[in-house]
């Protein structure tokens, strides 16, 4: 249960990153500070509002996952984040990865379950 409640919030906020950028992806001409003085583009931005969604939801069930789970168990999970968003951003963005980003993935998947074993 607790290695469930541990992906369910690494989930929830990796697709947080994904809502982002597909939210920023209507503000890719504008500036930093463009964006800055335009908040309002944040607040009407309905991926930009999902993904803080997700980042609550993910945050109160990290906060669950700490109750329960020894940190040193469960913050190397986070690291499957890298994974998820990476696969987003080439499925859902075409975003390119090489062969040396999926050795990379494939070392940090076998090391959480390395580390979920003991």
């Amino acid at each position: 249960m607790k290695v469930l409640l541990i992906l369910a919030s690494v989930f929830l906020n990796s697709s947080a990153q994904v809502l982002m950028k597909k939210g920023m992806a209507q503000a890719e001409s504008m500036s930093i500070s463009q964006m800055l003085a335009n908040m309002s583009f944040f607040i009407r931005n309905g991926w930009i509002l999902g993904a803080v969604g997700a980042y609550g939801l993910s945050f109160i069930l990290w906060l669950g996952v700490l109750a329960k789970s020894p940190v040193s168990f469960a913050f190397p999970f986070l690291s499957i984040g890298y994974v998820l968003v990476a696969l987003a951003g080439h499925f859902l963005f075409g975003e390119h990865i090489s062969t040396v980003q999926i050795i990379g993935f494939a070392a940090i998947c076998m090391g959480v379950v390395l580390i979920s074993r003991n």
